[in-house]
């Protein structure tokens, strides 16, 4: 396996040969990871976290206790997994039928958190900085930035890249400055985009 000097495996987990883990990992108690993943940089993995052969995880992610990320997720750098959230790769499971050629890929992009107990459907995109509220069912793709809750899980909102409630309307024009870090928000119809200070400076 690939795994780097300065990965800290607990005892009791197991890191499949041919794993591939980058520097600065935390890998905690009864964790398994498959032969084929590719982790970055500063991931963190929780209690009876699972992780199967055909995933790919960035940098600095952190994953709860009791997550499984099956084969054909994508989880992009700064992704948040609540406790016990789930994700599926089949739409249509049926014991009797095998369907592993018919997985739907999954890909949670740059910062979005998902929070504890709620569950991805496969074959979603949820977007840049996207919140999705605990317990909330994700069925279709997910704007960059939206919070989202219920079921089946519909937009509330828009969320920061900070982490703080923006208060701008679902649709139409508008603009807000984050306090935090002066990141630059502008509503154009049903789409919010971000231009950070620091690309600004």
């Amino acid at each position: 396996m690939a795994l780097h000097s300065t990965v800290q495996v607990d005892p009791t987990a197991i890191v499949d040969e041919g794993a591939t883990i980058a520097a600065d990992c935390r890998i905690w108690h009864w964790v398994h990871i498959c032969a084929g993943a590719i982790i970055g940089e500063r991931c963190s993995f929780g209690q009876n976290v699972y992780v199967g052969n055909r995933v790919l995880i960035g940098s600095n992610v952190k994953i709860q206790n009791n997550v499984s990320v099956y084969d054909n997720v994508t989880l992009e750098d700064d992704v948040f997994c609540g406790p016990s959230m789930v994700f599926t790769n089949v739409i249509n499971p049926r014991s009797a039928v095998s369907r592993r050629h018919e997985y739907r890929s999954t890909l949670v992009q740059r910062g979005a958190s998902l929070g504890a107990n709620c569950t991805i459907l496969c074959g979603c995109v949820i977007g840049s900085y996207a919140f999705i509220a605990a317990g909330a069912v994700v069925t279709r793709d997910v704007k960059p930035f939206a919070i989202m809750a219920g079921v089946p899980a519909r937009q509330m909102g828009w969320m920061s890249a900070h982490g703080e409630r923006i208060p701008l309307p679902l649709q139409g024009e508008g603009e807000w400055c984050c306090p935090h870090n002066g990141d630059r928000y502008l509503l154009s119809g049903d789409r919010l985009l971000c231009t950070s200070a620091a690309s600004r400076a």
